[in-house]
């Protein structure tokens, strides 16, 4: 298809923000355009195409399954227009954006990030600690950090920062007050945190003790290892944690892993960002020095 073929660019604007939302009045809202509008630039888009992209429902839209095969090629078109005019940008005062996951944000980034500043100060940092996968094809962050297993998304760019392990930690105040632990199953017979989090269920198959949680715990959830963290730190049970997270605590003798085994369930933390966006300046800076100091945490 030459340039004279190609789609008008502002109704492939909107199908990529329409696909992406599912939604014509949030696609509108992003692109100051009525709902009217958007409308319209769809069926232009589709009457040049000479096919359908949505279907239309009472109260929601879907792709077509054509339609499913161009959003991400669209979407990927956008991010390299981007990224270009990013690469050629003057304007050294540029933001990096990321999303990234609270317990390597808390335990890791907050102690290290000063360290990136100070070699690349032109680069302002915007960091966004939250639990909720973001959408980095919708230009609002370059990067995210996430946690959890492997992210399969062809799309991205996947870098390996630390493959979690985890082991039983327990304050000395609780130690004290439940006495000595001599074996895996002597943490039966204490309050255990966040009880029906599957690492627990993975560390005591790894040290080959049967583990059902107690009715008197079954339930209780935190929502991630900073507060489980903290809940271990004040002696109300034991955590199951990473422990290259938590070295200070445990050399300062706050916490006590009581023993070496660990586990792991293929988990970890992991470097994304688009492909698309793979030669933005700002953007191979940050991972390269992030790399480069999370190194340790691989060996």
């Amino acid at each position: 298809m030459d340039a004279t073929r190609l789609p008008p660019m502002n109704a492939m604007r909107v199908f990529e923000a329409v696909a992406r939302h599912l939604s014509f009045t949030k696609a509108g809202d992003e692109l100051a355009m009525t709902q009217a509008a958007v409308s319209y630039q769809i069926k232009v888009l589709e009457e040049r195409v000479g096919y359908p992209l949505f279907t239309r429902h009472a109260r929601r839209i879907a792709l077509t399954p054509r339609g499913e095969k161009l959003a991400p090629m669209v979407q990927e078109a956008f991010e390299l227009l981007r990224s270009a005019f990013e690469a050629v940008q003057e304007d050294t005062e540029s933001v990096l954006s990321f999303s990234i996951v609270p317990t390597f944000a808390a335990h890791w980034l907050a102690a290290n990030i000063g360290r990136f500043q100070l070699a690349h100060p032109n680069i302002a940092v915007r960091m966004d600690a939250s639990v909720t996968m973001v959408d980095l094809f919708g230009g609002q962050h370059d990067l995210a950090i996430r946690a959890g297993a492997r992210p399969d998304d062809e799309r991205l760019i996947v870098e390996t920062l630390l493959l979690a392990d985890f082991s039983p930690m327990i304050s000395p105040a609780l130690l004290e007050r439940s006495g000595p632990v001599e074996t895996p199953a002597d943490l039966l017979k204490m309050p255990l945190v966040d009880p029906d989090d599957p690492w627990w269920h993975a560390w005591f198959e790894a040290v080959c003790v049967p583990y059902r949680p107690t009715r008197q715990n079954k339930g209780s959830k935190l929502g991630g290892q900073t507060f489980e963290a903290a809940a271990t730190l004040a002696g109300q049970g034991v955590g199951i944690l990473t422990p290259i997270f938590f070295r200070q605590e445990i050399s300062e003798g706050r916490l006590i892993q009581p023993f070496a085994q660990t586990a792991t369930r293929g988990e970890g933390y992991w470097l994304v960002y688009p492909k698309a966006r793979a030669n933005s300046p700002k953007i191979r800076m940050f991972s390269r020095w992030l790399l480069r100091e999370t190194e340790e945490l691989r060996s």
